[in-house]
């Protein structure tokens, strides 16, 4: 016999998990929710992150439906001025430890089980919560459904394993240690490496520039450029509507004329929807990063820049690639930022959803998980099969280049176009923080405003390019599954 039972059981009291359970104890009253997670309080992989972390989407649409942040405000100084705040990681933090302890918690219909692991189910079909400090196992009958929030198998510096080698007497630190320099005044380093080339790398060079360290001083090794998600065109509000609508008429618009996602990408650059800190290269990735102009010129301002794919081992005074050899000053600090937040053979086993006795939370609105998931919750809790929960929630990659972008582009138009159409769905979104567009356009709608004329110049375009945007899609998915 179980030792207690639960209706859903949530592995990882993340983000996602987070987002997924306030929205489902929202739209089913009578359910009863139970998480567990190794780490030691809320917030899933933000525990784990460097100290001068921060979001790249605007507090005002991420984290749970029912809680804002309250940072949700416009910036007035910093690279980031002008547009919607950014929370730092321990903002992130101190909010989801309020979604749970204020929210969640107090519903008396939630669970925790924190420092603990799940360990699959018995011959009983129970499954089995093991204490990580005490080794108890608690085993839990599941009334309805096991829901795995860990999915994507989020990585961070402080805690992936390096793929290169490091000899004795070389100082390489993830990214957080930058914040503990003050403790070595007499030993501060000549010279920074930065190793890697994708956000982490990205605000690491920002961080590190913004706290007195000259340009060049720094060198950073970057295998690929990537493009970069122009951060003005991802604002919540009346007064960024037309930029955001904006955004998608453009992109429809080039996929009428791109040949792949390379050429889609950089049709999209040139017109400053997308940014790339060297524009004499043409990049080779494409993570979702978003980023403001001003970051990026801050960035432009290191010149030392080393583009001979990925460090294989550091000797002291040198780099050594698959190829060549490069000298750094004698006693420099390496900063390792080389973790993919989502790793690449994870990314490929997508699955359904909804299946059975599981779900699995995967970006439906890709890459906007916490938004992906409470959406996924309210699914669950107002439709009656898996078949037409399934046939509003696709799952859509999160692509690692230009190329395969029109693939999760595509599944996030499909979806969104099944959502619109759904009148349930639609009066939901309308009234969802969670939701960059739709209660916006809900306001808007009900004051008669013109403001709204750019959506007939959107429904126009979907109407006349979707066509072509399904087809430059569907040839990603092939490039992305040959990957």
């Amino acid at each position: 016999m179980a030792d207690i039972e639960t209706d859903y059981l949530i592995i990882g009291a993340g983000a996602v998990g987070l987002a997924f359970a306030d929205t489902l104890i929202e739209e089913d009253p009578d359910c009863h929710i139970t998480f567990v997670d190794r780490h030691a309080r809320p917030g899933g992989h933000w525990n784990d992150a460097y100290g001068f972390v921060a979001l790249h989407q605007p507090s005002a649409n991420y984290g749970v439906n029912s809680m804002g942040f309250p940072t949700e405000r416009i910036d007035t100084h910093g690279p980031n001025k002008g547009l919607h705040a950014l929370a730092s990681g321990t903002e992130v933090l101190a909010y989801f430890e309020k979604v749970m302890n204020l929210r969640l918690l107090p519903t008396e219909r939630v669970a925790y089980y924190r420092l603990s692991e799940f360990k699959g189910r018995n011959e009983a079909g129970e499954a089995r919560i093991v204490s990580i400090l005490s080794g108890e196992e608690t085993t839990v009958r599941i009334r309805r459904r096991l829901v795995d929030a860990t999915f994507y198998q989020t990585s961070v510096p402080s805690t992936h394993k390096r793929q290169f080698d490091v000899a004795e007497g070389v100082d390489v630190v993830p990214p957080g240690a930058l914040l503990d320099l003050w403790k070595r005044p007499e030993a501060l380093p000549e010279h920074y490496v930065i190793l890697g080339g994708g956000k982490t790398a990205m605000d690491t060079a920002v961080w590190l520039i913004e706290a007195g360290v000259e340009p060049d001083r720094i060198t950073w090794v970057r295998p690929r450029e990537s493009w970069l998600w122009n951060r003005v065109y991802t604002q919540p509000g009346e007064e960024s509507l037309e930029d955001v609508v904006g955004m998608q008429i453009a992109i429809l618009s080039a996929a009428a004329e791109a040949q792949d996602g390379a050429e889609l990408m950089h049709m999209l650059g040139e017109d400053g929807y997308f940014l790339r800190i060297d524009e004499s290269i043409e990049p080779e990735m494409f993570h979702f990063a978003t980023i403001s102009q001003g970051e990026v010129d801050i960035m432009r301002r290191i010149k030392n820049v080393i583009r001979n794919g990925r460090v294989s081992s550091i000797e002291p005074g040198k780099m050594i690639f698959r190829d060549s050899e490069i000298a750094v000053p004698e006693g420099s600090l390496f900063i390792d930022c080389t973790a993919s937040a989502v790793p690449f053979r994870v990314r490929e086993n997508s699955r359904p959803i909804f299946d059975g006795d599981t779900i699995t939370l995967q970006p439906l609105h890709v890459p906007l998980v916490t938004t992906s998931a409470a959406v996924a919750a309210f699914i669950e809790a107002n439709y009656d099969n898996d078949e037409t929960r399934n046939a509003l929630a696709t799952p859509g990659p999160l692509t690692d280049t230009p190329a395969t972008y029109p693939y999760s582009l595509l599944i996030t138009l499909t979806n969104r176009g099944a959502w619109s159409r759904d009148p349930k769905m639609s009066a939901w979104l309308a009234t969802a923080r969670i939701d960059m567009l739709s209660p916006t356009i809900a306001k808007l709608s009900a004051e008669g405003s013109p403001k709204l004329a750019i959506l007939a110049q959107f429904q126009d375009v979907i109407s006349k390019n979707m066509p072509a945007m399904a087809q430059l899609g569907m040839k990603a998915k092939a490039v992305h599954e040959a990957a």
